[in-house]
């Protein structure tokens, strides 16, 4: 029976980037499914308390430029040259999580690998409408559609309940990932998951 990879998603989060092509290689290597549960960052820290780590960790001394290094290793050690933060971060994702609840579930995949490179890779703003509605026309789909789509009420309650739930699970931040019940959190728990599908 094929295993399920979980990836609770969203598109503001550096690290949502960073373990995504680490995470598909995974799914593929071990035949797993990869599944995404579209969740507001912003209200997932609200509901928790949490904070983004740069914020919470300011007064530190040392702690941020050490989440630095990791974070080049982690860049090297996965291929992932390409990647820069965004100039516009911290950005609004509310409208491309609606979108992403608005499509099919096997849809998701795509939609995401259309708007990673754009927003991690290029720096592009994609709170412009003329700017994502190109991304998305250039991934093969129907940016006025989806626009339409999240104004949707029952799509709007659908991204609240995704992220009042993820919550009740257990989950505080981005990446969060379940594997058979589960939970893992952060882009360094890949080894981890690896072993996980492999026993």
């Amino acid at each position: 029976m094929s295993k399920t990879i979980e990836l609770i998603f969203d598109f503001v989060s550096p690290n949502a980037y960073l373990i995504w092509q680490p995470l598909k290689a995974l799914a593929e290597k071990h035949g797993a499914t990869l599944e995404i549960t579209p969740a507001f960052l912003g209200g997932m820290h609200k509901l928790t308390g949490n904070a983004p780590p740069f914020v919470r960790d300011a007064e530190v001394k040392g702690k941020n430029e050490y989440a630095m290094l990791e974070l080049g290793r982690f860049v090297k050690k996965h291929g992932l040259s390409k990647f820069k933060m965004n100039p516009h971060f911290p950005f609004n994702t509310i409208t491309l999580l609606r979108m992403l609840i608005a499509l099919e579930p096997e849809k998701r995949a795509g939609f995401v690998e259309a708007l990673l490179p754009g927003i991690w890779e290029q720096g592009l703003d994609v709170t412009d409408s003329e700017t994502l509605g190109k991304i998305l026309q250039d991934g093969g789909f129907d940016a006025a559609d989806l626009l339409a789509r999240t104004q949707d009420p029952a799509i709007k309650q659908a991204l609240i309940d995704n992220t009042e739930k993820v919550v009740e699970r257990g989950a505080f931040g981005i990446p969060t990932i379940y594997v058979e019940g589960e939970m893992y959190f952060g882009k360094e728990r890949l080894g981890q998951i690896d072993e996980q599908l492999s026993s």
